[in-house]
């Protein structure tokens, strides 16, 4: 998506991880967010997480886009240790937690110029990239519309346009069409297909196993670890579809949790 309003042509290696997670954890007091997690992303891939709420998913993006430290583990992203290297990540990732800050009194225009005094883009980039993500969230059509006044999927789109401005190379999406229409929902992953051709790496937890279908690689997480991971087809496995396999893994541990506590 760098320097052309056209794909680059670069082919992404898909062997090659962009972003690699090594035994991370997080407490908050008592709490264990996120236990011992470890995995990969590779470029121009769309990696799912989902899982029972209160998983630790979030969390676990939170540290990816540092926003908050682990307390051990490593995140390396592009190679760059994404604790020490803090500043230069900012500038290879794209975060959209599950409420993103659009500013609802501002239009469409507005917001997206105000992303873009955030991430500095230069005087002489700003129509060019206004008109191209906008256009590609078919949002240009609704430039002087108050942010307030959009619909949940367009509120959605924006937030995503916003996000886009700086192109990143990793795209971490928190729960992103959570309460989205189903029509803005398939549109929406339309957009995250079309920028995995143009070579981007995209993170994404969902609450939706349609979603999950359409990853490459999905991780199951549940009482802050991942139970499974691997491409959709190899987790459902010898289940009828997606969701039977995912809730069977997930009761099975909880299952061996309730056997362990009470055993005598």
């Amino acid at each position: 998506m760098h320097g052309s309003d056209e794909p680059s042509g670069r082919n992404p290696d898909r062997n090659h991880p962009f972003l690699e997670v090594d035994g991370v954890s997080k407490r908050f007091g008592a709490i264990e967010a996120v236990s011992g997690v470890s995995l990969r992303v590779s470029e121009g891939a769309i990696y799912g997480l989902v899982g029972s709420d209160g998983a630790g998913k979030s969390t676990l993006l939170r540290m990816i886009a540092s926003m908050i430290r682990p307390d051990s583990g490593s995140i390396l992203i592009g190679g760059l240790d994404a604790v020490r290297r803090k500043t230069e990540i900012k500038e290879l990732i794209g975060y959209m937690p599950q409420r993103f800050g659009l500013y609802q009194d501002l239009t469409v225009k507005e917001n997206i110029d105000f992303f873009m005094d955030i991430f500095g883009v230069p005087d002489e980039e700003r129509k060019k990239r206004r008109e191209r993500y906008l256009g590609f969230s078919n949002l240009l059509p609704f430039v002087d519309r108050l942010a307030g006044n959009l619909s949940g999927g367009m509120k959605q789109k924006l937030g995503l346009a916003c996000v886009l401005v700086h192109e990143p190379r990793l795209l971490i999406l928190d729960e992103p069409t959570n309460g989205v229409d189903p029509v803005s929902r398939q549109e929406f992953w339309e957009m995250l297909a079309e920028m995995r051709g143009q070579g981007m790496s995209i993170m994404v937890s969902t609450s939706y196993i349609d979603e999950g279908e359409k990853c490459d690689l999905l991780a199951l997480m549940h009482r802050s670890r991942l139970l499974a991971c691997g491409a959709p087809g190899e987790i459902k496995a010898e289940f009828t579809d997606l969701e039977e396999a995912i809730i069977h893994r997930i009761e099975q541990v909880d299952k061996e949790l309730i056997h362990d506590r009470f055993r005598f």
